[in-house]
């Protein structure tokens, strides 16, 4: 054969392996709602940045007659390419060859771009449309998942892991994105178990369905597995664009500064009235963040997930910041299991990716209850302390109204390495509220008092004594706790000059193979 025929055959063996498992597979994908594996990846990237990898790649499987059939590729596209010119590796896997299910090859394709990945420090992004294993391959096709298990491990807080559900991803699929750094699912087409419908079926006798079990509203929602929830793929991949941009390449480097026309100097007078002057009212504080914020702009994750807390990425004067926020409009921004554990996870992630943190404090206490304390809240709570406590990156807290109790400590305090706590006018820094604390403080002395109207006049008269000593940030910054008590409507400013003053901020933990968070 000449070059001409043996540069044909090579354009003729492209083409045949970019058809994944043929034209009907991939008409029944699009029929599906869902994209195929190139047309996700060539979404994802920039145009024309896209260089793939083991394109000729098949299996070596000869049992159950599955050596008859052999597709190139073998299930998953891979490869590297740029988003807004930053290099990233991705992988994709193609549901029209074989389900997408896991093979020996497909595990080496996967780990080959994840170990580049390590080496350059970049990005990995993996679209999971898969099976399972691929069941004729046995203990291999085990064996590649581990492989794949380890890799993101050892890539963890090194290089940034995001994971797109794009189709199903079931068995031990599973854990390779619960391994990675944000997890997306879209709604109709996307769902995670370990085990199926049947085989609950079998095992337990319930009866449920695939979208109750695992798709993407039960893992927005109700587990935590999930971190987004899109109504399409197109969505899903603008979203992870956008994430992107808020990240750095990898834990030695900073995130991407990004120009921006909204003055240091902003003033919101709207802050100063925002907070309602009876502390038992709610208000959402993604208002206040919004009003904070370059141009508005506000990345939520875990957004349908314990929603008494508020956490995601925002920008102050194009800096990269990680904000944790409690949220007085649901559940009185209260402390509990599930909320503690989405928050310091938030935390740890922003740590490992040089990501500053901005905390904004208005927390009544923890959750009571037995329902609680059966559920671990003492450990849960610990976590969110542990996380803000290791943390080394700038940490810059601002106190808006409650912040009692242990809840108090947790939200990194001062004595959780707060570089920088402020408080407004309206903060109220105490180790309860008032009516509980004169229920403590004043008990024995009601009890003898038995004319229930002067009884009544001796808790108000309490009370007011007490909330005139802690319901205000004055006493706490008697004692440095709190660096200095701001007027909200120049919160912006003050948040970008203490970020400006931490930039060369330098911290070091005790050398340690590794911390014992409780987990």
């Amino acid at each position: 054969m000449d070059n001409k025929g043996k540069i044909k055959k090579l354009i003729d063996l492209r083409n045949e392996a970019k058809l994944g498992g043929g034209q009907k597979r991939i008409d029944k994908q699009h029929e599906q709602g869902k994209l195929t594996a190139r047309e996700r990846i060539e979404m994802l990237l920039d145009d024309g940045s896209f260089e793939e990898l083991d394109m000729f790649v098949t299996h070596r499987c000869s049992n159950f007659g599955l050596e008859k059939t052999k597709y190139k590729g073998d299930g998953v596209v891979t490869g590297h390419g740029t988003i807004d010119g930053r290099i990233v590796y991705v992988f994709a896997q193609d549901f029209t060859i074989w389900g997408g299910s896991l093979s020996e090859t497909m595990a080496q394709k996967i780990c080959k771009v994840m170990d580049l990945a390590m080496k350059v420090g970049a990005p990995v992004i993996g679209v999971n449309d898969s099976g399972g294993a691929r069941i004729q391959e046995g203990v291999n096709s085990l064996a590649g998942y581990a492989e794949i298990f380890e890799r993101n491990i050892l890539a963890s807080g090194v290089i940034p892991q995001i994971s797109a559900i794009f189709g199903p991803c079931a068995g031990g699929a599973v854990y390779s994105p619960a391994l990675t750094d944000f997890i997306m699912m879209t709604e109709n087409t996307s769902y995670m178990f370990v085990t199926g419908p049947k085989v609950v079926k079998t095992v337990t006798g319930e009866n449920i369905s695939v979208e109750d079990l695992g798709g993407a509203n039960v893992h927005a929602s109700k587990s935590g597995v999930s971190h987004f929830k899109v109504e399409n793929e197109e969505e899903g991949i603008l979203l992870i664009r956008k994430l992107l941009s808020y990240l750095p390449q990898n834990n030695l480097e900073e995130p991407p500064l990004v120009e921006t026309s909204d003055p240091i100097d902003r003033m919101e007078d709207s802050l100063n009235e925002l907070v309602p002057d009876n502390p038992n009212l709610p208000y959402d504080i993604k208002d206040v963040i919004h009003l904070m914020v370059d141009d508005g702009e506000f990345l939520e994750v875990h957004r349908n997930y314990a929603k008494n807390i508020v956490v995601g990425f925002s920008r102050f004067d194009g800096q990269s910041v990680g904000i944790v926020a409690n949220q007085p409009s649901f559940l009185a921004g209260v402390l509990d299991c599930n909320a503690s554990r989405k928050a310091a996870r938030f935390v740890r992630f922003c740590d490992a990716f040089n990501i500053p943190i901005l905390t904004l404090v208005d927390v009544p206490g923890f959750l009571p209850g037995s329902g609680q304390e059966y559920a671990g809240i003492i450990n849960e709570g610990a976590k969110l302390m542990f996380a803000f406590g290791e943390a080394t990156v700038p940490k810059v807290t601002i106190t808006l109204r409650k912040s009692y109790g242990g809840a108090h400590d947790v939200m990194s305090c001062k004595q959780l390495r707060g570089d920088f706590n402020y408080a407004w006018p309206s903060a109220q820094i105490a180790v309860m509220g008032a009516k509980g604390a004169i229920e403590v403080l004043e008990g024995r002395n009601v009890a003898k008092i038995e004319d229930e109207t002067e009884r009544l006049e001796y808790i108000l008269k309490k009370t007011d004594e007490y909330e005139e000593a802690f319901a205000n940030p004055y006493q706490a910054a008697s004692y440095g706790y709190i660096d200095d008590v701001i007027e909200p409507r120049n919160t912006r400013f003050r948040i970008i000059r203490a970020l400006q003053s931490l930039q060369t901020k330098r911290v070091s933990n005790p050398m340690k193979k590794h911390s014992n968070i409780p987990l």
